[in-house]
């Protein structure tokens, strides 16, 4: 029987792997904001559904099985969060927190049917694919973390770190959300930056800038008349 727990943990799995990490049981522990045993006694259960591998050196590998399951787990979840905003006009920063909490009891019927109606492509109200990137990979498609923008330079934000809701509270009040257009002014002595967002000039520090990906400004599309 698949738990609502083991779609979290395989979730997690494939998510760090896919953004480049080495999964171990701390990763895990982070992510899902658990204790060292429960991940153990978690892994166990896993390990005995043949829905997790663990290497001699401690690295967790999803099997076939449990790969295919995590996959399905992150289609919904991209799915409820693009409902949200395109069907239900949600803040774009609130949706991943209740996306979380729904993932778990859509049917594969209404799955089915949210994939007719936007699409099972596309990226998410945070600007993510539905597998994450690793940072390489944004990187060969010339994007770059805000905290390494150059002063005088002008950029548009191509997606946010989603796991943290302060994190993208705090972002949106400053007008620094997936799409928005920034200009960074000058990248201060604590590491800070002054940029301009929309309108607004706003100071943002370091650890938040390692969250939000930029890219150059994309030429707007002519409207038809």
């Amino acid at each position: 029987m698949i738990t609502i727990s083991k779609e979290d943990y395989l979730k997690a799995v494939l998510e760090a792997e896919s953004e480049g990490e080495h999964v171990i049981s701390a990763t895990l522990a982070h992510r899902l904001s658990v204790s060292a045993p429960a991940v153990t006694m978690a892994l166990r259960r896993l390990k005995r559904d043949r829905l997790v591998a663990v290497r001699a050196d401690g690295r967790v590998e999803l099997t076939r099985v449990g790969r295919a399951i995590a996959l399905r787990t992150m289609v919904r979840h991209h799915l409820i969060e693009r409902m949200l905003t395109e069907v239900f006009g949600m803040e774009w920063y609130r949706v991943h927190e209740e996306a979380e909490r729904l993932e778990h009891a859509v049917s594969p019927e209404f799955e089915s049917k949210l994939a007719q109606k936007l699409g099972p492509a596309g990226t998410c109200p945070h600007g993510n694919p539905v597998v994450p990137e690793t940072g390489d990979a944004r990187r060969r498609r010339g994007l770059r973390l805000l905290c390494e923008a150059l002063p005088g330079k002008r950029y548009q934000v191509t997606s946010i770190y989603e796991r943290d809701g302060t994190l993208l509270r705090f972002l949106d009040q400053r007008g620094i959300r997936p799409g928005a257009k920034v200009r960074i002014l000058e990248r201060n002595y604590d590491q800070t930056l002054t940029l301009i967002a929309g309108t607004s000039k706003v100071s943002v520090g370091g650890p938040a800038a390692e969250k939000v990906w930029v890219g150059p400004v994309q030429a707007e599309k002519p409207r038809r008349h």
